[in-house]
């Protein structure tokens, strides 16, 4: 089972051109390994997976694949609100050797709960590669039910959810629904620490980009129960969680990892640079994770 600190990694782009900066995201694979993150989700949302083509979306993650080389496993986006294209992402996540893949709910369209299960059935049945269920409604309008997930979770190849509505009493249902080798994962930084301590098993996460090796940390402390490390090294990092959802993700993110050094603060439309007037209250919490 995939566990730990499992950063949404950025994509990196060229200032000018909007190409994906291929030579930067190898390094930002290499740092990650260096600070100790224990596996990598290639083309999440805050990966830009919306504004990538197919081709290079499967790119990005035989990239990643290829750079990380068996040392962490890599986790690959291949959500979609089609499940055609869906399966076709998944499909070509697996033949880059992905580890697993992590499937949005699908966003706009709006199915029922049975849509949704018969949508991940089909991409389950269709390659035979690990498959992680993504609930987000704050960004699909799709709500994924405790009892669709159980349902989900008898399926033998789908083998967790990242759960991030940041409700943690859904959280605690979905673990009490579901086998004890389905893991659930969050999605919501600032209740990460708390979902793990209540039996999650990771945080797929977005400050993590900016702040590896804390978050690493943080995440070992709280699988392994120590509650007191894990609040102190949380309480680092809350400012960050909060601060980098000022703007939608992954606006404020990439900002700040471009103020690391690791990357240009370029972003796609409709996707646009974080207003200026952001930028203290991003510093600031780099600041105060020792960051900057």
């Amino acid at each position: 089972m995939i566990s730990g600190s499992i950063v949404a990694l950025l994509t990196p782009m060229h200032p000018d051109s909007l190409e994906v900066d291929w030579d930067a995201l190898k390094k930002l694979v290499e740092w990650h390994i260096e600070q100790g993150t224990d596996s990598i989700v290639a083309v999440g949302t805050t990966g830009e997976s919306a504004t990538l083509s197919v081709a290079e979306h499967a790119q990005v993650i035989s990239v990643v694949v290829e750079q990380a080389a068996g040392r962490i496993p890599i986790i690959a986006g291949t959500g979609a609100n089609s499940t055609r294209e869906a399966i076709e992402l998944t499909q070509a996540a697996a033949d880059a050797g992905a580890a697993a893949c992590l499937l949005v709910t699908p966003y706009y369209n709006k199915p029922t709960q049975e849509g949704l299960y018969l949508h991940y059935r089909a991409i389950a049945e269709a390659v035979d590669i690990d498959q992680i269920l993504y609930n987000v409604p704050g960004r699909t309008a799709c709500d994924m039910l405790p009892e669709t997930v159980q349902r989900l979770s008898h399926i033998d190849n789908i083998v967790g959810i990242k759960e991030a509505t940041g409700d943690l009493d859904r959280a605690r249902e979905v673990i009490a629904l579901c086998p004890e080798d389905f893991a659930v994962y969050s999605g919501d930084d600032a209740t990460a620490r708390e979902l793990m301590l209540l039996g999650g098993h990771g945080d797929i996460s977005v400050t993590a980009n900016v702040a590896p090796k804390l978050m690493s940390e943080m995440c070992a402390a709280a699988l392994s129960g120590d509650a007191t490390k894990a609040l102190q090294l949380d309480s680092k990092l809350a400012p960050l969680h909060d601060s980098l959802f000022v703007e939608a993700n992954p606006i404020p993110v990439k900002w700040a990892v471009a103020e690391l050094g690791l990357l240009a603060n370029a972003l796609r439309l409709p996707m646009t640079p974080l207003s200026e007037s952001h930028y203290e209250v991003v510093r600031d919490a780099m600041l105060s994770a020792e960051l900057v």
